[in-house]
């Protein structure tokens, strides 16, 4: 038996007696484009399916088509990963009119944004890890500042007002923009292996930050008015300002919380550290694995974590699995 196959419905059909009498009904799920909202998907999908015998449908979809179906129809049920920073406004008119329901932040403490340098090189240069210290040792990064990709990624504009601010250019340090999120990535990557200096902007969940071990460089507190200021390419005057965390709900309509609340529970409970997500990602690649397969990696390897998650008839169902 593959390892994608060990928790099959049909192995645990035969191996949790009275499966099918629990019944919860239809409950539609997006499948989003993004790795770790697919992740979160297959694992809610066969918790709903084994543990509370619901029938799911995944409905493939991104952040701006779910939030107009919802609007627009009061469907999918729920949306696994929500990144109220690209939501907006229809967000908060959906919340406020009482269409959907946050239940749990999904990624803690969020999506994250931040400069970085490997973590080699911040123990053998700690001063490294401010951006003082960089600006006062430019040689020891490379004189390079790796930014996103020019050419409409907003945080190429925040970057660029952000170096701006600090007078990057004028310590000696280039603001290099990657031609894609491609090299930015291979640039990483290659001075890890290597053992290079490296320093830049880059984001998580992601594989690459799963990875490799990572130390984040303080450039200050979180200012909003600034880093609102700072979505601006033109921005007379910018200051600096770290990223504040993108929040990452998992959402669902109210109309399903009221008429399924032990599976909106469910939902309420499945959430996972940013860096921990990273580290899944990191697996699913090294291990050349499918979606399906760094679900069951999640699941065999966690199963007294996500029995926390599940009600005492979910659990009893699944007790089989999890050796109890």
């Amino acid at each position: 038996m593959t390892m994608k196959h060990m928790l099959s419905a049909a192995a645990l059909a035969a191996a949790v007696p009275g499966l099918a009498a629990a019944e919860c009904g239809d409950v539609s799920i997006t499948e989003m484009t993004f790795s770790s909202a697919i992740i979160t998907t297959e694992i809610a999908s066969f918790l709903m399916e084994q543990g509370y015998g619901c029938k799911v449908t995944r409905v493939p979809s991104d952040t701006i088509p779910a939030l107009a179906s919802l609007a627009e129809n009061n469907d999918p049920d729920i949306v696994t990963e929500l990144w109220v920073n690209s939501a907006g406004a229809v967000y908060d008119k959906l919340k406020a009119e009482g269409v959907i329901t946050d239940l749990t932040k999904v990624l803690d403490p969020g999506g994250v944004e931040a400069w970085w340098i490997p973590t080699y090189l911040a123990e053998e240069h700690p001063e490294l890890t401010t951006i003082q210290g960089i600006l006062d040792n430019p040689e020891l990064v490379g004189n390079r500042f790796n930014n996103c990709p020019d050419g409409g990624w907003v945080c190429g504009i925040i970057n660029n007002n952000i170096a701006r601010a600090y007078g990057l250019e004028e310590a000696g340090i280039e603001v290099f923009y990657h031609g894609s999120g491609e090299t930015l990535a291979a640039s990483l990557a290659a001075a890890y292996e290597n053992k290079e200096p490296w320093f830049g902007y880059y984001w998580e969940p992601t594989a690459i930050m799963g990875r490799f071990d990572m130390t984040m460089v303080d450039i200050g507190d979180v200012d909003l008015e600034a880093h609102e200021a700072n979505l601006d390419p033109d921005v007379v005057d910018p200051k600096p300002s770290a990223y504040p965390p993108s929040l990452v709900y998992t959402v669902a309509t109210t109309r399903f919380v009221e008429e399924k609340p032990e599976i909106a529970e469910l939902m309420s409970n499945i959430n996972f550290g940013t860096d921990e997500m990273s580290a899944l990602l990191a697996w699913k690649g090294e291990n050349n694995a499918s979606t399906e397969e760094t679900a069951v990696h999640f699941l065999m390897n966690n199963k007294e974590r996500w029995a926390e998650w599940l009600n005492d008839d979910a659990r009893a169902r699944l007790s089989n699995l999890l050796g109890k």
